[in-house]
C-alpha cells in the first residue's frame, strides 16, 4: 500500500484532469475545494495540509506540462486552467485491454456502436470509472499508466 499522501495525489490528479477534460478546450477555474473537499482555514487564515497538498499537486501537474493556467486565485483555485495538448492526447488515447481489466472496467460490449466502444477504451474513461469506484489502488494504477509509465508497456 502506498503512502496516504501519494494515494491522495493520484486522486487529486485524476479529478483535476477529468474536470479539465470535461471542459476542454474551454479554460475553467479549477477550485481546490471541488477536488479535495471543503476546507476550514485556521485562525491565521492558513489552509489545511490536505488542501495545500491538492493545490501543490495541481501546480506540479502544470510544472510537468499536463495543464496550463493563467494565475492562481490565492491558494483556492487555478484561474483559467486548461489541459495541454500532451494531456488531452494522452487522455483520449485507448488504453490496453489488460489495463482496463486490471482497473475493473469490463470490455466494451460488441453490440455497442464502434464510437462508444472506442470511447470506453480511453484513459479518460478508465480514470472516470476508477474515480466512480472510489478504490484508491485502481485510481493510482490508472493515473500511473496514463501519465507516469513507459507508454510502450500499455
Amino acid at each position: 500500500m502506498a503512502d496516504l499522501h501519494i494515494e491522495e495525489f493520484y486522486r487529486d490528479a485524476a479529478i483535476g484532469l477529468a474536470q479539465l477534460y470535461s471542459a476542454f478546450p474551454r479554460p475553467v477555474n479549477l477550485f481546490i475545494e471541488d477536488i479535495a473537499g471543503p476546507d476550514q482555514p485556521d485562525e491565521f487564515g492558513l489552509h489545511s495540509k490536505r488542501h495545500m497538498a491538492c493545490f501543490g499537486a495541481l501546480l506540479w501537474l502544470a510544472d510537468e506540462g499536463l495543464l496550463r493556467y493563467v494565475d492562481t486565485i490565492r491558494q483556492d483555485a487555478l484561474d483559467q486552467a486548461v489541459l495541454t495538448r500532451t494531456a488531452f492526447i494522452r487522455l483520449s488515447t485507448p488504453a490496453s485491454p489488460a489495463l482496463a481489466a486490471e482497473a475493473g472496467v469490463p470490455a466494451p460490449d460488441s453490440a455497442l456502436p464502434v464510437s462508444v466502444q472506442q470511447d470506453r477504451c480511453t484513459y479518460i474513461h478508465l480514470i472516470r470509472e476508477a474515480l466512480r469506484s472510489g478504490h484508491s489502488e485502481r485510481i493510482s494504477r490508472v493515473v500511473q499508466a496514463a501519465f507516469f509509465s513507459d507508454t510502450r508497456q500499455h
